[in-house]
């Protein structure tokens, strides 16, 4: 259902608005309203009247949104998803529940064909996002070789040390973490996360660990500290290199973690163990082989690998591979959401692998990127003081609640994974 303003803008901004208006008129589950800038309505979805569904984790099925500017039109249909989001950190409308708007969409995605990874393409839905090939091609550009890795990382780690030293816990994790209830700690529940890996690879401190993603050194100093293993660390952000390296020192782990400023594809070494911690996804289609084909080859024959990433469902990988999102344009350039089925088959293909185990935390991830946007919030004016502007926080909450969205609803999800090759006693042990 729909309601018109009283009167029209000009003609480019009100065919813009009618298109938006038709694709958001088939979306008929839950409810958005629109306020505009002449102070009408646009109303969108199941009638009042109507009992609503109720969403996950404090979500609201009754979304509303506030334009402040007729562009936003024109920015959804040059753009779809993208040109929304850009919309929202260029400031041309707001809201007071972001995620439940995002929610709104995720909850009509079948209808929606203009979300990466929908699996569905309306008869006219090429209309809408008329600069999908051009962002396409963006990130078709932007691979994560050898040659553009660096570059890529270093858009997003490299932001600003003392940023993440504000957004995260101590430990500085900046992965999904593991919750036992909502009394919970951020920083407990990334313990709790860190100690689950652990257990998949039934350390003891005779293993020597290769991790695959230093982040800022939260993992490898949980293991070394609780474990008393070797753990050698690979990353290719300086940033957090020099940040990693000086934890390590400062915890007095120097002698059990040694962080290498270093592309995987490049390091040697034979390892009892390997771990990955949502650094998979920076790989991409292509290069997923290169990480798999590696690890075979630095694994000892009963060694075990576990890994943490996130997963888009296998029957909609096709789509997200063709497709192209905020995220990948703003956040995380070259990356893609993996499936489990495209991991299990490369890990299998390059080494023998088999799957052991398998734990999905799709909801945590939701409770966790809510924490992360309560401290965005929580630390703004410190953060400011860094230099950041607007647009920043726009972007970042935007990210944020995107993605809070994405988990909650279960479009997307983060699992952690056990892989050994067959006949691997030392399981039983």
């Amino acid at each position: 259902m729909t309601a018109q303003p009283p009167h029209s803008p000009s003609s480019s901004a009100s065919l813009s608005r009618r298109l938006v208006v038709d694709m958001f008129s088939r979306m008929d589950r839950g409810s958005l309203t629109i306020d505009l800038p002449d102070g009408s309505q646009l109303k969108f979805g199941q009638s009042a009247h109507e009992e609503f569904p109720k969403l996950p984790q404090g979500l609201s099925a009754k979304a509303h949104m506030r334009v402040s500017d007729e562009r936003f039109f024109r920015r959804c249909v040059l753009a779809g998803d993208i040109g929304f989001g850009e919309s929202f950190v260029d400031g041309d409308w707001d809201t007071p529940d972001l995620a439940s708007v995002v929610a709104w969409f995720l909850f009509n995605i079948d209808n929606a064909p203009t979300l990466s990874g929908s699996a569905r393409r309306l008869a006219h839905g090429w209309v809408m996002n008329l600069m999908r090939f051009s962002n396409r091609i963006g990130h078709l550009l932007r691979p994560n070789s050898e040659a553009t890795a660096k570059r890529n990382i270093r858009e997003h780690y490299d932001v600003s040390n003392d940023f993440f030293q504000k957004l995260l816990d101590p430990s500085m994790m900046y992965s999904s973490a593991i919750w036992d209830s909502d009394n919970d700690t951020l920083a407990l529940a990334q313990e709790r996360k860190n100690e689950s890996l652990c257990n998949l690879l039934k350390l003891s401190s005779s293993d020597h660990v290769l991790e695959i993603g230093t982040g800022w050194g939260g993992w490898s100093i949980y293991a070394a500290s609780n474990y008393g293993c070797h753990v050698t660390t690979l990353t290719i952000s300086q940033e957090q290199f020099d940040l990693a390296k000086q934890r390590i020192a400062d915890a007095g782990l120097a002698d059990l973690v040694d962080v290498q400023l270093v592309d995987f594809r490049k390091w040697q070494g034979t390892y009892d163990k390997v771990v990955s911690i949502e650094m998979m996804e920076a790989l991409g289609h292509q290069y997923l082989p290169d990480f798999c084909q590696f690890t075979s080859r630095v694994l000892k024959p009963e060694g075990l690998v576990a890994l943490q990433f996130i997963t888009c469902p296998d029957s909609r990988y096709k789509q997200f591979r063709r497709g192209v999102d905020f995220i990948q344009k703003h956040i995380f350039p070259g990356s893609l959401l993996l499936s489990l089925n495209r991991v299990n088959e490369q890990l299998s293909h390059a080494g023998g692998f088999m799957l052991n185990d398998v734990s999905d935390y799709g909801p945590h991830y939701a409770k966790t990127l809510n924490a992360w946007s309560r401290n965005l919030n929580d630390q703004r004016a410190e953060i400011e003081k860094l230099g950041f502007d607007e647009p920043f926080f726009r972007r970042w909450s935007y990210y944020f609640h995107y993605c809070e969205a994405a988990f909650a609803m279960r479009n997307i999800s983060v699992v952690q994974t056990l892989h050994t090759r067959p006949n691997n006693l030392s399981l039983s042990k």
